[in-house]
């Protein structure tokens, strides 16, 4: 019989970074009883965003962030938005070029990543926030 399931996972964070949260999600997902279904992960900000990347070698994360730091400078004199800061319209156009929903296939209760994937939360503001991602199964 179909079933569906859904948590509300929320994610500090230290400022701009990606912040895995695998080991959480994976968790989540076997205590639901679920063998097979789809996960959806929704984060719920304009700021940030949700990415599956490599997460053997940290290297890939740090290579990431200076990429977007190229991509998107927190340079006010470049945007007409920013009342909330210098890395507020940068924040909105790394949250644009990434996303903001993931669905991930479930297989014998388990996310099927493949073996160096990593679901991570990418923070792209400068102060430190706690970020909300909505966790959705469904399956049987």
């Amino acid at each position: 019989m179909m079933r569906q399931v859904s948590h509300g996972l929320d994610v500090p964070t230290a400022g701009r970074g990606l912040y895995e949260i695998t080991g959480e999600v994976v968790a989540w997902v076997g205590r639901q009883g679920i063998a097979d279904g789809l996960l959806t992960l929704y984060c719920r900000h304009t700021s940030a965003s949700l990415v599956i990347q490599e997460n053997a070698d940290p290297d890939v994360q740090r290579d990431l962030a200076d990429f977007f730091a190229r991509l998107a400078p927190d340079d006010p004199s470049r945007y007409r938005h920013a009342s909330e800061g210098s890395d507020d319209m940068p924040a909105h156009i790394r949250a644009a070029l990434t996303q903001s929903t993931l669905g991930i296939p479930v297989r014998a209760g388990r996310p099927a990543l493949g073996t160096w994937q990593g679901v991570y939360l990418f923070e792209h503001r400068v102060r430190p926030h706690v970020r909300q991602v909505l966790v959705h199964l469904i399956g049987e």
